[in-house]
C-alpha cells in the first residue's frame, strides 16, 4: 500500500480530517474514530458530530421551506413575492418576485432579515443563477406620499409581478392579504418559511440597498447608505437638521421637520 492512500494515524492527522471533511464523508468518520480512546480525536469527533447535526438541521431546515413552496403553491409556476422599504423614510418600496425551480436547491436562503449582508449578496446571486424567472418593481417617495402605503405596495407588487415576465400558476406573497392577483396566497412570515417568497426577499433587499448607497453619493449627509433610509438615530438628526430631500418621504417625516428642506 502506498504512504498516500493510507489511513491517517495520529491524533492531529485525525482531527484535521474531521475538521474539513464535507458532510456524508463526516458521518463516515465519526462513526470510524468515535471509539477512539485519545483526547484529540475524541474532541475531534465530538465537533464533527455537533457540526454534522447543524448542517443536517439546517438542511432540513431548507427543504422544508421548498416543500412549503409546493404545498401551498402546487404545480406549474410558483411566484414568490416580497417587498422592503415599507417602513423606511427615505428611499422607494421595492418589491420582488421570484420563481424557483424544484432543483437545484438554493442552499441557505432564508428571509433576508436573517442573513448577513455578504451572505445576502451571495444567494442574490445564486438565485439570478437559478431562478425560472425575477421580477422587480420600486414606488418611489413621491409616489408612496401622494397614494399612501396600502396602495403603493399594490401598484409595486401587481408591477413586480408583471416584470417578472410569466403567468404564474400560483401567487405566494409575504405577509397579510393584497388582493394584487387573483391566484394570490398570503403567508404570514412567508419569508422564513417558503423558498420562493425568501429568494424575493433577498432579490428586493439586495436590490434596494444597492439603491441606497448609490442615493449616498447623491444626496451626502443623510446617512442613506448606512441606515437605508430607515431611522437611525443619525438619519433623523439630519432631516431635523437639513429638512428633506427629493427621495425622503415627506408624509413619513412630518415629526422629524423642523426646518424647512434644502432642496
Amino acid at each position: 500500500m502506498s504512504t498516500s492512500s493510507a489511513r491517517p494515524t495520529s491524533a492531529r492527522e485525525i482531527a484535521a480530517l474531521l475538521s474539513d471533511a464535507p458532510l456524508d464523508e463526516a458521518r463516515t468518520l465519526i462513526e470510524r474514530y468515535f471509539e477512539d480512546p485519545r483526547k484529540q480525536v475524541a474532541r475531534a469527533v465530538e465537533s464533527a458530530r455537533r457540526r454534522v447535526q447543524r448542517e443536517e438541521a439546517e438542511r432540513s431546515r431548507v427543504l422544508g421551506m421548498y416543500e412549503a413552496m409546493r404545498q401551498l403553491g402546487g404545480g406549474g409556476v410558483v411566484l414568490g413575492v416580497d417587498e422592503v422599504g415599507r417602513g423606511a423614510l427615505a428611499g422607494p418600496l421595492t418589491v420582488a418576485a421570484v420563481a424557483l425551480p424544484d432543483e437545484p436547491v438554493i442552499w441557505g436562503i432564508n428571509d433576508s432579515k436573517q442573513l448577513t449582508p455578504a451572505r445576502r449578496e451571495a444567494l442574490a446571486v445564486r438565485v439570478a443563477d437559478v431562478a425560472l424567472a425575477i421580477g422587480i418593481a420600486h414606488v418611489e417617495p413621491a409616489a408612496i406620499d401622494a397614494v399612501g402605503m396600502a396602495c403603493a405596495l399594490r401598484q409595486a407588487m401587481a408591477r413586480a409581478i408583471a416584470d417578472s415576465g410569466v403567468d404564474p400558476d400560483a401567487v405566494l406573497i409575504d405577509g397579510n392579504p393584497v388582493h394584487v392577483h387573483p391566484r394570490e396566497t398570503c403567508v404570514v412570515k412567508g419569508d422564513g418559511r417558503v423558498a420562493c417568497i425568501a429568494a424575493a426577499s433577498v432579490v428586493a433587499k439586495v436590490t434596494r440597498d444597492a439603491l441606497m448607497v448609490a442615493l449616498e453619493e447623491e444626496y451626502p449627509g443623510y446617512h442613506l447608505a448606512e441606515s437605508k433610509g430607515y431611522g437611525s438615530a443619525e438619519h433623523i438628526a439630519a432631516i431635523r437638521a437639513r429638512g428633506c430631500s427629493p427621495v425622503h418621504r415627506v408624509s413619513f417625516c412630518g415629526n422629524f421637520l423642523e426646518t424647512p428642506s434644502l432642496f
